[in-house]
C-alpha cells in the first residue's frame, strides 16, 4: 500500500544520559550482545561493575552475623544501617520521619503490613475499618484481603475511573472517627504503564478524596515496586504511610530482597503478634511474657536479615548513580525509548488499513510523568483478530527478543482493557487455563496481552530490533509501501548516535518504510480446520465417553489406505532422531524412547531451545548388543549400556522435565566429558531410574488416558508424536513461498520430531480423529501438539531459520498446533508389542457419524 509522506515530528530529549551508551552496554552489559531484553517490568538487569565491586568488597572484608557484637558483626550491623540512610536519601526522606524494614520482597512486605495494620473489625462499637484497592493492582496486594478476611475486615476494589473522575469529600465530623481504613494503589501499573497521581495520597490522608464513603481516618499504601525502577519517589513531597519495594526492580541484584518504608507517624498503631529471632529485648521460654526492641525496624526483621544482600545495595547505588546520573535522567531516557516505539507501533497499519497492533494504555506517551516506560498491546492480524500472546513470545525469542506475556500478575487491569468479564475468567480457568500458561485465545478472544518494557540500560536499537521484528513477521519483502502515518521515523540498520541527535534528526528521516505485500492478501489455497483442545479434566471425560469400546476403525472404500510411513525414536532427549522400520513398544511408548536426557552443571534439562547442537548428537539402540551408540562430528564414538544401572555405584538424583518430577541416574565421567566437550559447557548424561512400581506416573497428561495412570519416559506431554505426510506437503507450500530454497520433505518431517508419520488422504484429519489402530495396538489422540521454536532448527546443521514457525502460524490460522499426541494400550495380550512401517492406521472419529465396517481381513488385523 503506497502511501503519501506526512510530516515527522522528533521524539523527546533525554536518550542516552547525554554520553557514550553504546561503549556503557560494552562495559556494564556484554551478555547482552545479540539479545534484545524487553523484560525490565519483570526485573532490569545488573551491570558487571556492580557485582564486581560488591564481590571486591565481600573479599577484603569480613561480615559477621549482625545479632552479635564481635568486631565482624558489628561492622556488618553498621553497614546496614548505613544502607537504611541511603534508601531513605535516595527517597529524599530521612529516619526523622520513615523507617525502612527489611523484607524478601515486595510481596512480603504488602504481607506485613496487612497482618500488623490495626483493623478494626466488624461487630466492634464503632465503625469497622475497611480495606480499599485499586483493581489496577498487582496480586500480591488483592492478595492482603485473605489476611484482612480472617480479620472480619471488608475489602472493597476501587476503579481507576471512579478515583479519577469523582472527588469526594469526606465531611469533618466523619473525619473525627479514629477508625483506621486503608487505601492501596500503585504509582505505576505494571499492566499498562499508567502513572497515577501521586496527589491521591495527601488527598485521601486529608479527606479530600475518599475511596468510600466510610467515617474515619485514611491510611494509604502506595505500592511503589513498578514506579522506583525508573522514576523517582520523593517522600519529602509524598508521604505515604506504607511504601513496599523490590530492589531487584532497581538494580537487577540482589534478588530476594525487598523493604517496607514505614512513616513513622503511624508506627505505634501496628501490631505484632510473632516474633523471630533479633526482635526482643527479652522473653520467657516457659511463660507468656515477651518484651520487643525499641527500634520498630528490628521489631519487624524476624530473624537475621539477608546481611550480604543488603550489603550489595549500597554499591546498586553507588554504580547506578555513577551510570546514570540520577534516577530523573533514567525516566527521561526510558520513557523516550518508549514514546517512540508507541508512535511506531500505533501507526502500523495493514494495506486494507487496518492496525497492526492493539495497545493497551491509558495515556498518549506524551508525558513521562503520567506513563512509565511499558507498552501493553496484542498483535492483530488483516481482519482484526488477535494473534494469540504465546506465538508472538515464541517468534519473538527467535530473534532473541525477550517480552512478557499473560495478564502480568494484574487480573484486573487485564479485565479492564482486554474486556474479559468476571464469568469470562471462571469459564477460562473450566477450560484449562490457568495464569501463567500458553493458552492465549479461548473461543476467539485472548486470555492477555505481549508486555515490553524498557530499562535504563535499554537502547535505541533494542526498540528498532523489536519494531522490525514486528514487521517482519507481519509482512513479507516486496516493494509494497506502507505509510508510517503520524510520528514515526524510519527504521534503519544503521548505528545509532548516543547524544541524542538521532531524536533531533528524526524529522529529517523517511516516514515509510519498505514491506511486503505478499503476506496481506490471503495466499492460503486450503482451508484449514483446527481443533481446539482444552486440557480440562471435563473435557477428557466428555470425550472418553464418545468412543464406544465396541467402536469400529473408519474403513476408507476410496482405496486409500493410511500406512505408517516413518518410526523415530529419540533415545537422548532433544538430540537427534534414530529412525527404524520395526520397533517394540514398552509401557512408557517406543522402548527407550527419550530414556536419557543431558542436563547442565546445575542439573537442569538441555533442549534444543538452549543448545540446538544438540541435533547434531546420533544416538542408535542396538538391541543385540544391549548398548546405545552416539556418535558426533569430529569426536569419538562412545557406548552406554541398555542394562539398567541399580547399583549402590549408581549417582540417584531428581531432576524436573516440563514440570514433571523424575528420578534419575547419572551415566558417568566419561559420558559427562564426551557431551561437555562437544557442547564446550559443562554438562552430564542422566537416564530415568526403572519404574519397575510404574512410580513414575504422570496423572495430569491432557485428554484421555488408559484405566490405570499412564507411565511416561522423558517427554513433555504424552507417549507418542504423530504428524501426516499430508499436512506436511500443505504446510511446505507455505514454506515454499517465503523462502529463496525450499525445504525439503524430509527435512520438514524431522524438524517435527515425530515418533510416528503416516500418509493419510487429507492433510490435518489427524486432529479430527479419537482414536486410532496400528496392528495390535490401539492408541487414543490426546490432543494436539503446540509447536515451538525447536522445529525452526535444522536437525542435519542446527542452524536456525525463523520461516518456519511463522508460515505454520499462517497455514493454520494463527494457531501453531501440528501433529497430534497419542497414547496407547495393547488391543490384545496375545499381539506382540511391535510398530512396524507399513502397518495399516485405523482412525476412529471424534463424532461417531457413519462409519462403515472394515472387511474381514481389517478385522483380523484390529484384533
Amino acid at each position: 500500500m503506497a502511501g503519501q509522506p506526512l510530516s515527522c515530528r522528533a521524539s523527546p530529549g533525554g536518550y542516552g544520559y547525554g554520553g557514550d551508551l553504546g561503549g556503557l552496554r560494552e562495559r556494564e552489559f556484554p551478555r547482552l550482545r545479540g539479545i534484545t531484553y524487553l523484560d525490565h517490568a519483570g526485573a532490569t538487569l545488573f551491570p558487571d561493575s556492580l557485582l564486581k565491586a560488591f564481590t571486591e568488597d565481600l573479599r577484603n572484608n569480613v561480615y559477621g552475623n549482625p545479632h552479635s557484637q564481635n568486631i565482624s558483626s558489628k561492622l556488618t550491623y553498621d553497614t546496614i544501617e548505613h544502607v537504611r540512610y541511603r534508601i531513605l536519601r535516595h527517597f529524599g526522606t530521612t529516619s526523622e520521619d520513615y523507617t525502612v524494614i527489611f523484607t524478601s520482597g515486595c510481596t512480603a512486605a504488602l504481607k506485613l503490613v496487612a497482618e500488623a495494620f490495626p483493623w478494626m473489625p466488624e461487630g466492634s462499637k464503632q465503625p469497622s475499618s475497611r480495606f480499599c484497592y485499586l483493581t489496577d493492582s498487582h496480586t500480591s496486594v488483592v492478595g492482603m484481603r485473605g489476611i484482612t478476611a480472617s480479620m472480619n475486615v471488608l475489602s472493597v476494589p476501587v476503579k481507576p475511573k471512579e478515583l479519577l473522575s469523582e472527588k469526594n469529600w469526606l465531611p469533618a465530623e466523619e473525619q473525627n472517627c479514629t477508625t483506621p481504613h486503608l487505601f492501596s494503589y500503585p504509582a505505576q501499573s505494571n499492566f499498562s504503564g499508567t502513572k497515577y497521581p501521586l496527589s491521591w495520597i495527601q488527598d485521601i490522608k486529608s479527606g479530600k478524596l475518599c475511596p468510600i464513603k466510610m467515617p474515619g481516618k485514611w491510611f494509604v499504601l502506595l505500592d511503589a515496586a513498578s514506579y522506583v525502577s525508573c522514576s523517582l519517589l520523593d517522600l519529602g513531597v509524598h508521604q505515604a504511610d506504607f511504601i513496599p519495594i523490590s530492589f531487584y526492580k532497581i538494580f537487577g541484584f540482589p534478588t530476594g530482597l525487598g523493604a517496607l518504608l514505614v512513616n513513622n507517624r503511624i508506627a505505634p498503631l501496628l501490631r505484632k503478634t510473632y516474633f523471630g529471632g533479633g526482635t526482643a529485648a527479652a522473653y520467657l521460654a516457659g511463660a507468656d511474657f515477651y518484651f520487643p526492641k525499641k527500634s520498630m525496624a528490628e521489631r519487624f526483621e524476624d530473624g537475621t536479615v539477608s546481611f550480604l544482600d543488603i550489603i550489595a545495595l549500597k554499591h546498586g547505588f553507588d554504580v547506578l548513580e555513577k551510570l546514570t546520573g540520577g534516577m530523573e535522567k533514567i525516566k527521561q531516557h526510558t520513557f523516550a525509548l518508549a514514546h517512540y516505539t508507541y508512535n511506531v507501533l500505533s501507526t502500523l497499519k495493514y494495506a486494507n488499513g487496518a492496525p497492526v497492533v492493539r495497545i493497551y494504555s491509558d495515556t498518549d506517551f506524551s508525558n513521562p510523568d503520567v506513563q512509565g516506560p511499558i507498552i501493553n498491546f496484542n498483535v492483530l492480524d488483516e481482519n482484526g483478530e488477535v494473534i494469540g500472546f504465546s506465538q508472538v513470545e515464541k517468534m519473538a525469542s527467535l530473534h532473541n527478543i525477550h517480552v512478557r506475556t499473560g495478564c502480568f500478575c494484574n487480573t484486573g487491569a487485564c479485565q479492564m482493557h482486554l474486556g474479559i468479564s468476571d464469568e469470562d475468567i471462571q469459564r477460562n480457568l473450566q477450560a484449562g487455563h490457568v495464569c501463567g500458561d500458553d493458552i492465549d485465545i479461548i473461543d476467539g478472544r485472548p486470555t492477555g496481552s505481549v508486555r515490553i518494557s524498557f530499562g535504563y540500560m535499554s537502547s535505541f536499537e533494542d526498540a528498532q530490533t523489536f519494531l522490525k521484528f514486528i514487521v517482519a513477521t507481519r509482512f513479507s519483502k516486496s516493494d509494497t509501501e506502507i505509510s508510517f502515518q503520524s510520528s514515526v521515523t524510519k527504521l534503519t540498520t544503521e548505528p545509532v548516535p548516543d547524544d541524542g541527535t538521532y531524536f533531533k534528526n528524526a524529522d529529517k528521516l523517511s516516514p515509510r518504510t519498505h514491506i511486503s505485500d505478499r503476506e496481506l492478501g490471503n495466499n492460503s489455497s486450503v482451508t484449514v480446520k483446527t481443533v481446539d483442545w482444552q486440557p480440562a479434566e471435563s473435557e477428557s471425560e466428555s470425550i472418553r465417553a464418545t468412543i464406544s469400546e465396541t467402536a469400529v476403525p473408519t474403513y476408507r472404500g476410496d482405496g486409500n489406505p493410511i500406512t505408517v510411513t516413518n518410526i523415530f525414536l529419540y533415545p537422548i532427549k532433544s538430540c537427534s532422531a534414530f529412525e527404524v522400520t520395526e520397533w517394540p513398544v514398552g509401557n512408557q511408548g517406543l522402548l527407550y524412547d527419550r530414556n536419557w536426557m543431558v542436563v547442565n552443571q546445575n542439573g537442569v534439562c538441555l533442549t534444543q531451545k538452549q543448545e540446538p547442537r544438540l541435533c547434531l548428537v546420533n544416538p542408535s539402540i542396538d538391541l543385540k548388543q544391549k548398548i546405545m551408540v552416539i556418535r558426533a562430528e569430529g569426536m569419538d564414538t562412545i557406548s552406554v549400556s541398555l542394562e539398567e544401572n541399580t547399583g549402590k555405584e549408581a549417582v540417584i538424583c531428581e531432576s524436573k522435565v516440563c514440570s514433571h518430577r523424575v528420578k534419575t541416574y547419572d551415566c558417568g565421567e566419561k559420558t559427562a566429558g564426551w557431551f561437555s566437550m562437544f557442547l564446550g559447557r559443562p554438562c552430564r548424561l542422566i537416564r530415568q531410574c526403572p519404574d519397575k512400581k510404574n512410580s513414575m506416573q504422570h496423572n495430569n497428561t491432557k485428554g484421555p488416558t488408559c484405566a490405570t495412570s499412564i507411565s511416561l519416559s522423558l517427554v513433555n506431554e504424552a507417549q507418542y508424536l504423530l504428524i501426516n505426510v499430508a499436512s506436511i506437503l500443505q504446510l511446505k507450500e507455505h514454506i515454499s513461498a517465503r523462502l529463496e530454497e525450499p525445504l525439503e520433505i524430509e527435512e520438514l518431517i524431522r524438524r517435527f520430531r515425530a515418533n510416528i508419520v503416516i500418509s493419510a488422504p487429507e492433510s490435518f484429519e489427524e486432529e479430527e480423529w479419537a482414536e486410532i489402530s496400528i496392528g495390535a495396538l490401539r492408541f487414543q489422540v490426546v490432543g494436539p501438539c503446540s509447536r515451538c521454536q525447536i522445529i525452526c532448527i535444522d536437525q542435519q546443521s542446527g542452524e536456525r531459520n525463523k520461516e518456519v514457525l511463522q508460515s505454520l502460524s499462517a497455514a493454520r490460522g494463527r494457531k501453531t498446533n501440528f501433529g497430534v499426541y497419542l497414547m496407547n494400550q495393547p488391543l490384545c495380550p496375545s499381539f506382540p508389542d511391535t510398530l512396524s512401517v507399513g502397518s495399516q492406521v485405523l482412525p476412529v472419529l471424534k463424532e461417531n457419524t457413519e462409519i462403515q465396517r472394515p472387511t474381514s481381513s481389517e478385522e483380523k488385523c484390529s484384533g
